[in-house]
């Protein structure tokens, strides 16, 4: 660990990896280095996954040296944190990549222990920053780029219909004061609760992929799963479970209403976005304009 908290003007990894055919080429040259098996696709997303046998392979663009993902994981885990464990000594800055590697863990087909994902972030929750190694950034999430609504509006503006722009417009005038209160009361959080970032195994639900860690109030954490029923087509008493297992329901406290509306504004310009280029994105992309343009019959959306 070094010494001194980084400074953090962004969370450990806020863009994606757009050049596959680059981070498989890394992803080969760790795993020679490091005598695996050759990586094959898992996944693409922010990072792109592969497995080697028995080891994941993680490759991404961070603002923080790789080992900075192993050392927080370790402390996670030694607090009671349920995540997946890291492989030791198996991280490395490479080719302008982020690799590591964490032990390969089979998810189960059952449905997810909301109540013990909850208990989860509870006990995140209750970890002070200074717990956490310095190497690992844990800024506010204020600083978020998909959360800058003028920036991300301005990018996608051409691409959406008169009704869906004046619903969006509206809810993001009504959350205004949201940075101010995000601070308010701050602990550490997950970033990103959400059903992708939650695998079931034979050991009970583990937390996964801590890369927008933030410090922020604990609402930055319920919000999503308030609206998972409404918006996702997720099981009604999901957040129910949740809040059990967490100690506290946050389903009628204001700014995790905000919150939740604007993680859904966020989730739909980013889909907008992507849809510029992707011809799957852009088709979830309309499903969530209907919401925002006040069709009574808009569909939940898909998670992609």
């Amino acid at each position: 660990m070094t010494s001194a908290r980084r400074p953090d003007a962004r969370p450990f990894v806020d863009r994606g990896v757009l050049d596959h055919d680059a981070a498989y080429r890394t992803a080969c040259s760790a795993a020679a280095r490091w005598g695996l098996e050759p990586p094959e696709l898992l996944r693409h997303g922010m990072n792109a996954i592969y497995t080697c046998g028995d080891v994941v392979l993680r490759v991404g663009r961070a603002s923080a040296p790789a080992i900075a993902s192993h050392e927080l994981v370790t402390v996670l885990i030694g607090n009671g944190v349920p995540t997946v464990p890291p492989v030791s000594g198996l991280a490395i800055d490479l080719d302008g990549f982020a690799v590591t590697a964490w032990e390969r863990v089979e998810p189960v087909d059952q449905a997810v222990d909301w109540e013990a994902v909850g208990a989860a972030i509870a006990i995140t929750h209750r970890l002070e920053r200074a717990d956490l190694p310095t190497s690992y950034p844990t800024p506010s999430p204020v600083v978020f780029p998909w959360w800058d609504f003028d920036a991300m509006f301005t990018s996608v503006d051409r691409q959406i219909d008169t009704a869906s722009s004046a619903g969006l417009a509206r809810a993001i005038s009504d959350g205004q004061g949201w940075q101010a209160a995000v601070p308010v009361a701050a602990v550490v959080c997950h970033g990103d609760v959400h059903p992708g970032n939650v695998m079931m195994s034979s050991r009970g639900p583990l937390l996964i992929d801590w890369d927008l860690m933030c410090v922020a109030n604990p609402a930055w954490d319920h919000a999503m799963l308030t609206t998972y029923a409404d918006r996702w087509g997720g099981a009604p008493g999901v957040y129910d479970a949740f809040a059990a297992g967490y100690g506290a329901s946050f389903v009628d406290d204001d700014l995790t209403r905000t919150l939740a509306r604007l993680r859904n504004v966020a989730a739909t310009l980013m889909r907008v976005k992507a849809g510029l280029v992707d011809p799957l994105a852009k088709v979830e992309a309309e499903r969530r304009l209907r919401y925002w343009a006040g069709d009574s019959a808009a569909p939940s959306w898909r998670a992609q």
